[in-house]
C-alpha cells in the first residue's frame, strides 16, 4: 500500500509540475488550446493514441466486451487501429491542418461556420460538444474510480472527488501545453505497462494455448470469430469506435495544433502501432475474465442479473500481478485517463469560449479574457463531469456508447464531407447533423444499445450529407 500511494503522489507532482511549465508558455488562446499550433509528430501521436484510450477502454469496454465476446472483441481493437488511427491520420490529418490555416479556424465548429457559411450550425455544435463530452468524461472518471476503490479500498466517492480536483488543476494550468509534454510520459507508461500485465496474463494462465482451450471449453463461440451475441452488436461496436473518430472534436483537434505534413507522416505510423499495443492486450485481457473470474471464486462481483460489468477489469488486473507491481496498474489507467480527460476538457471549454461566448455573447472580447474564461470553464466542466459520474447511471459502455454515438452521429456527415467534398452544401450539413443526432437519441430512448443507436445514428449522418446535397445543390 505504502509503494502505490509514494508512486500516486510523485506522480501527481509531476503532472502539476509539468502543468507549471505549461502555465508558464502559455501565453495566448492558441497556445492554450493548440499549444501554438506546432506540436511535434511524437508528441501528437502519443497525444492523439492516449486521448483515444483511456479507463473507459480498460475498465468499462474491456470488460464487457471480453466477458460477452471472448477473443472476437479483439476485431474491436484492429480496427480501432487501422480505420479509427491509422486511416483518419492518412485520409484527414494532413487536410484539417491545411483547412486550419487557411480558414484560421481552432475548433469543429468554427469550422462548420466558415464551410458552410452557417453561424447558427457553429451554435449548435457547440452545444452538441458541450452536453454530450460531460457523460464521455464521466464514464473515464467511472473507470478510474472503480479501480482505485478496488486497489487501494477507497471509497468510490472519495475517489472521484480527488480524481476531479487534480483534473482540473491539471488542465487548468497549463492546457494543451501541458497536455502534449505529459502525455509522450503518459505514452511510454501505457507501452511499458501494457507489456508487463500481457506478460503476467499469459503467465498466470498457463499460455495463450491453456487460455484458448479453457475459453473452448466455457463456451465454444468465446473463440469464435464472432461471439455470443452475434454479428450486429460487434459490427455496431466495430464501428462506433472506428469510424467515430473521423468526427470527434478532442481527436480531430490533434490536427490543427500539429506542425506540418511530415509530423503528420511520421504521426500516422507511430499512433497506428501504439493503438494496435495498446487496444489488442486490453481487449485480449478483457477476454480472459471468463478464465480468471468466476461467481464461485468472486461472489462479490456477480449478482442474480450477472457480472458488475465495469468491476470485471479492475478485480482481474489486481489479480494477475503481482501485488509489489500493482502501481504499474494504477498508473497505467491514470496515464490512459488523465490526458483523455484533458482534451475533452479542453474542448469543451474551448466551445463554450470561442464558439458561443466569443461567437454570440460577447464578440469584442480581449484574447486575455477569452484564455481566462477557458481556465474557468474547465474547472466546471470537470466539476459536471464528477457530479455525473456521482449518480452512476449506467455502465461504462452504455455511456461511452451513447456520447460517441451522439457526437458522430452529428458531426460525421457535415465534417466528413465538408473536408473531403466540394459539393456538400449547408443545407445537407443541417439535415445530416440533426437527422443523424435525432435517429441517434430516438433509437435509444426507445431502447436500442447505445453502440447500435449510435451506429445507426452515424451511418444516417453520413449517408443525409451528399443524398441533400445532390438534391439541392444550391442550398
Amino acid at each position: 500500500m505504502t509503494v502505490k500511494i509514494i508512486g500516486i503522489v510523485l506522480y501527481a507532482v509531476m503532472i502539476i509540475a509539468i502543468g507549471v511549465i505549461g502555465l508558464i508558455r502559455t501565453k495566448s488562446t492558441k497556445d492554450f488550446l493548440l499549444g501554438g499550433g506546432n506540436i511535434g509528430p511524437w508528441m501528437s501521436a502519443f497525444s492523439y493514441g492516449t486521448a483515444y484510450f483511456s479507463a473507459v477502454l480498460f475498465i468499462g469496454f474491456a470488460g464487457k466486451i471480453g466477458w460477452s465476446f471472448g477473443l472476437s472483441g479483439l476485431w474491436i481493437a484492429l480496427f480501432n487501429a487501422l480505420v479509427g488511427v491509422g486511416l483518419v491520420w492518412v485520409l484527414m490529418g494532413w487536410k484539417i491542418k491545411q483547412v486550419s490555416i487557411k480558414m484560421n479556424v481552432s475548433t469543429m465548429s468554427e469550422f462548420l461556420e466558415g464551410r458552410y457559411g452557417a453561424r447558427r450550425l457553429k451554435l449548435l455544435a457547440a452545444i452538441v460538444i458541450f452536453i454530450f463530452l460531460i457523460p464521455y468524461s464521466a464514464a473515464v472518471f467511472m473507470g478510474l474510480s472503480y479501480l482505485f476503490e478496488i486497489s487501494l479500498g477507497v471509497p468510490y466517492i472519495y475517489v472521484l472527488i480527488g480524481m476531479g480536483v487534480f483534473t482540473a488543476l491539471y488542465i487548468v494550468l497549463g492546457g494543451y501545453n501541458s497536455m502534449a509534454m505529459v502525455d509522450v510520459i503518459f505514452g511510454i507508461i501505457m507501452t511499458v505497462s501494457v507489456l508487463i500485465l500481457f506478460y503476467f496474463a499469459v503467465d498466470k494462465g498457463g499460455g495463450v494455448p491453456n487460455i484458448t482451450e479453457t475459453l473452448r471449453t466455457i463456451e465454444p463461440k468465446l473463440v469464435a470469430p464472432v461471439g455470443p451475441p452475434g454479428w450486429w452488436p460487434l459490427f455496431a461496436l466495430v464501428f462506433l469506435t472506428s469510424v467515430a473518430p473521423f468526427g470527434m472534436p478532442q481527436l480531430v483537434q490533434k490536427f490543427y495544433a500539429i506542425r506540418d505534413q511530415r509530423s503528420v507522416k511520421i504521426g500516422a505510423i507511430a499512433s497506428t502501432f501504439f493503438a494496435i499495443l495498446i487496444g489488442g492486450v486490453a481487449y485480449f485481457l478483457g477476454s480472459t475474465t471468463r478464465f480468471f473470474l468466476s461467481p464461485e471464486g468472486n461472489p462479490s462481483l456477480f449478482t442474480d442479473k450477472g457480472p458488475n460489468f465495469d468491476k470485471l477489469m479492475p478485480e482481474l488486473l489486481t489479480h494477475i500481478v503481482p501485488s509489489s507491481l500493482e502501481i504499474i496498474i494504477l498508473l497505467l489507467i491514470l496515464a490512459a485517463s488523465m490526458s483523455t480527460l484533458a482534451s475533452l476538457v479542453l474542448i469543451s471549454s474551448s466551445s463554450f469560449t470561442k464558439d458561443f461566448w466569443q461567437g454570440f455573447v460577447k464578440k469584442n472580447m480581449s484574447d486575455k479574457s477569452a484564455t481566462m474564461m477557458m481556465r474557468y470553464m474547465s474547472a466546471f466542466f470537470v466539476l459536471l463531469a464528477v457530479l455525473f459520474a456521482a449518480v452512476e447511471l449506467d455502465v461504462i459502455v452504455e455511456i461511452l456508447g451513447i456520447s460517441w454515438g451522439a457526437l458522430g452521429a452529428f458531426f460525421l456527415g457535415p465534417f466528413v464531407w465538408g473536408l473531403l467534398w466540394k459539393r456538400a452544401t449547408r443545407m445537407g450539413a443541417y439535415i445530416s447533423g440533426i437527422g443523424g443526432l435525432a435517429v441517434c437519441l430516438i433509437l435509444y430512448f426507445t431502447g436500442m444499445p447505445s453502440p447500435e443507436a449510435g451506429t445507426i445514428g452515424m451511418l444516417t449522418s453520413l449517408v443525409l450529407n451528399p443524398l441533400v446535397s445532390l438534391i439541392n445543390p444550391s442550398k
